[in-house]
């Protein structure tokens, strides 16, 4: 994401996405009423009742429109932007509505009545990511190779597989060879576009063979292995174990998804042993951002970006709360796992200072 020009004082900032993390930022930045512009273009009507409609001249120009509807296609990479038309040249009827389809490297202004923070914060950290992770999880039984997203990740391949067994060694090490080597082509066919840092992660010495593999078939794919891991399971489960447990922090420290999981386990480690330094659903939570408890707050973006416009507005004022008391505020993806267990939770939930309510001895 590159920020263009920003200016607060009259509520608006200048992006362009150059990535499809950032068409899902995006997505997460931009709310109905809104205004959003870029160019686009939209049929010309003729004047004629027997003009057909593929007759109509379509003509491009630089529009906005009021926002209605963000939709956003991860599998297609694509944002649309719904609404009515608030600035067109002439030829164009204000207040139609209009559809903004907006692609990667095309330049977007965002003009909202207010700027919270958190948004802010969002687009400047999207400007920073640096390049997504491979991560290959691998055992006897199969690999899978995952692309990290802002979103979560994509699993970009898994195959199944089942070797010989140990009693049958001279069987088991030319199949072993034969699936590391589909297992390299593979990943090269993935890393060479943009020579991501790649994390090879695994149970017992199998990830550990591989990695040796590596050295002596592909220098260049091993140089740019940053870190082995080990974990329980084999396959997305595996990707899945490594993300939750945090043992991937290290490498991928910028990213997203890191954060926002380690963020849920702690929610779900103190509610697991009843701490009362923890509390969810929005009554609560809103109750202890106005005693001063909240250390962080965690709501899921669905729930801020499918929320009526009374409802996201007390959402965001209930953030602008937290701010103002130096807390921390994270909004989690719900294209993942600790999203789905925020949603569990009403979509809302706070680590706390201390506890709301304290026992009293009877």
């Amino acid at each position: 994401m590159k920020i263009i020009e920003q200016n607060l004082r009259q509520g608006f900032v200048k992006v362009v996405p150059d990535s499809a993390d950032d068409l899902w930022h995006l997505y997460n930045v931009i709310f109905r009423g809104d205004e959003v512009y870029a160019m686009s273009s939209r049929a010309l009507k003729s004047d004629t009742e027997t003009s057909r409609p593929k007759s109509a001249e379509r003509i491009s120009a630089f529009m906005g429109v009021k926002v209605e509807s963000v939709a956003w296609d991860k599998f297609l990479g694509k944002l649309r932007i719904h609404g009515l038309i608030c600035h067109a040249p002439d030829i164009f009827p204000t207040g139609a509505h209009h559809t903004l389809s907006i692609a990667l490297n095309q330049p977007v202004t965002i003009v909202k009545k207010e700027w919270p923070r958190h948004l802010l914060d969002r687009l400047k950290k999207a400007s920073e990511m640096e390049k997504p992770l491979l991560i290959i999880s691998i055992d006897d039984e199969g690999f899978a190779i995952a692309e990290t997203k802002q979103y979560g990740y994509e699993t970009r391949v898994e195959q199944r597989i089942r070797l010989p067994g140990k009693q049958d060694a001279s069987k088991r090490v030319e199949a072993t060879k034969g699936y590391f080597k589909l297992a390299l082509d593979s990943l090269k066919k993935l890393w060479e576009p943009n020579h991501n840092p790649i994390i090879i992660i695994g149970a017992g010495y199998l990830k550990n063979d591989f990695v040796n593999y590596l050295n002596e078939e592909s220098k260049e794919v091993s140089e740019a292995v940053a870190d082995i891991k080990s974990v329980n399971n084999g396959g997305t489960a595996g990707i899945d174990e490594a993300l939750r447990s945090g043992v991937l922090l290290k490498t991928a420290h910028q990213l997203r998804i890191i954060e926002e999981t380690e963020t849920m386990e702690e929610i779900m480690k103190r509610l697991g042993k009843g701490e009362g330094t923890v509390t969810y659903g929005l009554e609560t939570v809103e109750k202890a951002v106005m005693m001063g408890a909240v250390e962080k707050l965690a709501i899921a973006d669905s729930t801020l970006r499918d929320a009526g416009e009374q409802q996201r507005l007390k959402l965001e004022d209930l953030m602008r709360q937290v701010e103002k008391r130096n807390a921390d505020i994270i909004v989690v993806s719900t294209e993942h796992e600790a999203g789905a267990k925020l949603l569990s939770l009403g979509g809302i939930a706070a680590l706390l200072r201390f506890p709301l309510y304290r026992d009293t001895p009877s």
